[in-house]
């Protein structure tokens, strides 16, 4: 696999678009189980489309890890959302204490989209015994102990992005045929309020003209460009048009800093963002360029166009496909190893800046 761009073929299907539940004589109460990470959720929005559109559901519950739960802020109106803090020294009394929460709320069906011991544990935990469990088989799990929790669901072997998986294991729960499921973009529908709040950002921080996204951040290093080749890919994009840097944490912000130094066409972001005012920010930008982050799945989410740098991780597995999407992939031979440490990291470094400025150009709007 190269550095160029990659195009993938895919089933369109339709977006989500929020629509209200209809009551329906059989009433259905689900819960879906999907506590992290940022990207992790954004890529669990077309299983929640499904539930959605099936009228025999009445109510749908989300539990989501509170260090996550902002990402709830672009959920449509009708998902209850439960935060479980699972950090921290009294993440046990909380775990439990939400358990008995959600063991009151007599929930029909419980996804576990998260695929992990912990939330496999208290997926199991909040059923009550007529609830029926579903989630990841031994080979998908994350963690293969999970499998004793749920009902595992068998999936095909084309089915390898994330995307299909979680769709799967929803359509489990209706069908005894166990169809492939396609690949259906997440979509976030920007609302007139994300869009005056994104209008509001721009205006404060002076952004009138034509402007690109990047984000210099990743969870962990194997996810990361290095900051030379960011400043020598900044130097030649800042030449066509504004870009706006954004950051996650004090170390990002420092890194962005950094390259922004070399022109006054290069604004780094005064704070972090909410998410509404990033989705309407992102509508309004020409592109957007980052690593394998939940703010880029977050930028795909709300067709943004997106330039996607690849290392330790691939875009088979997590990466936003269709025709508004590109993905810049390494040239070594170990990628993907999905690791978050390396000894020997040469995947990031080795991508070609000239295949990532040549790929916004052509991508941008």
């Amino acid at each position: 696999m190269g550095s160029d761009s990659i195009d993938f073929t895919f089933t369109t299907l339709p977006l989500l678009d929020f629509k209200s539940i209809e009551s329906d004589p059989i009433d259905l109460k689900v819960l879906i189980v999907k506590l992290s990470a940022f990207g992790d959720i954004i890529h669990a929005l077309p299983a929640l489309h499904d539930l959605l559109q099936r009228p025999e559901i009445n109510e749908i519950h989300w539990l989501v890890d509170a260090r996550f739960a902002f990402v709830a802020d672009i959920f449509p109106p009708q998902v209850k959302v439960h935060k479980v803090a699972l950090k921290g020294e009294s993440r046990i009394r909380h775990a439990w204490q939400m358990i008995q929460t959600l063991r009151h709320e007599n929930f029909d069906m419980i996804f576990d989209l998260q695929g992990l011991i912990k939330s496999g544990l208290m997926a199991w935990a909040s059923a009550k015994p007529e609830c029926k469990v579903f989630g990841f088989d031994r080979e998908q799990s994350p963690e293969w102990p999970n499998r004793w929790f749920v009902n595992p669901v068998t999936f095909h072997a084309n089915e390898k992005h994330v995307v299909p998986l979680y769709r799967h294991i929803i359509a489990a729960a209706f069908s005894t045929e166990h169809k492939e499921q396609a690949y259906h973009a997440p979509h976030i529908q920007i609302t007139s309020n994300m869009q005056q709040q994104g209008q509001q950002a721009l205006d404060d921080m002076g952004i009138q003209s034509t402007f690109s996204i990047l984000h210099v951040g990743g969870s962990y290093i194997t996810k990361r460009l290095p900051d030379t080749q960011w400043q020598a890919l900044a130097k030649r994009m800042q030449e066509e048009q504004i870009l706006l840097v954004l950051w996650g944490n004090q170390e990002e912000k420092e890194r962005a800093i950094g390259i922004a130094k070399q022109s006054e066409h290069i604004i780094v972001a005064p704070h972090c963002f909410s998410l509404p005012t990033l989705a309407g920010m992102l509508q309004q930008a020409s592109a957007y360029l980052g690593q394998d982050t939940g703010i880029t799945h977050l930028a795909a989410a709300c067709d943004c166009p997106t330039i996607t740098l690849w290392g330790a991780t691939a875009p088979w597995r997590m990466g936003a496909l269709g025709p508004l999407h590109k993905h810049i992939t390494p040239q070594s031979d170990c990628s993907p190893c999905f690791n978050r440490q390396c000894d020997n990291f040469i995947c990031m470094p080795s991508l070609n800046i000239e295949h990532i400025y040549h790929a916004w150009q052509e991508t941008r709007r």
